[in-house]
């Protein structure tokens, strides 16, 4: 089943292995400061940019596309399948303001916390829901699917 599948949409994802099976699982995700103040800026800008793609090394994960504005931060990460949303989110909130907090002293003295406690977050695919719908739907009418029990 997964080489049919597969053989589809190679041309537009990238797939990773584990023990378990195959994946290739999007995330697009955006948190602000609290207040949404526009304290994102220069050389925090620069830090936190930084910082986001070093925790996501540390990790495993992919940064496809980010952009850090001065009230808000989108980040587009390809994840691993055992981490959900709200955790790759939680683990860039949570390190970021941690270091930004220390190595710059002006964000404690603002704000009682840097992030907001909420944040945005989307699956992104390769194949859109329409597709999968319609590839699940039509498994008996391809060749070699008549009864043949696969």
């Amino acid at each position: 089943m997964w080489r049919m599948y597969s053989d589809r949409v190679a041309a537009t994802r990238k797939v990773r292995q584990f023990s378990g099976g195959v994946y290739d699982l999007g995330l697009h995700v955006v948190w602000c400061p609290k207040y949404r103040r526009p304290v994102l800026g220069g050389r925090v800008a620069e830090r936190l940019e930084e910082l986001i793609r070093q925790k996501a090394q540390a990790r495993g994960w992919e940064i496809i596309a980010l952009e850090v504005m001065p009230d808000h931060v989108h980040l587009f990460v390809k994840h691993d399948p055992k981490s959900s949303a709200s955790y790759v989110a939680n683990q860039f909130k949570g390190f970021t303001s941690r270091v930004l907090r220390e190595e710059f002293p002006h964000l404690k003295s603002r704000m009682p916390t840097l992030w907001s406690s909420s944040y945005f977050a989307a699956s992104v695919g390769a194949v859109s829901a329409a597709t999968v719908e319609k590839y699940i739907n039509t498994q008996w009418e391809r060749p070699g699917k008549q009864g043949d029990g696969s």
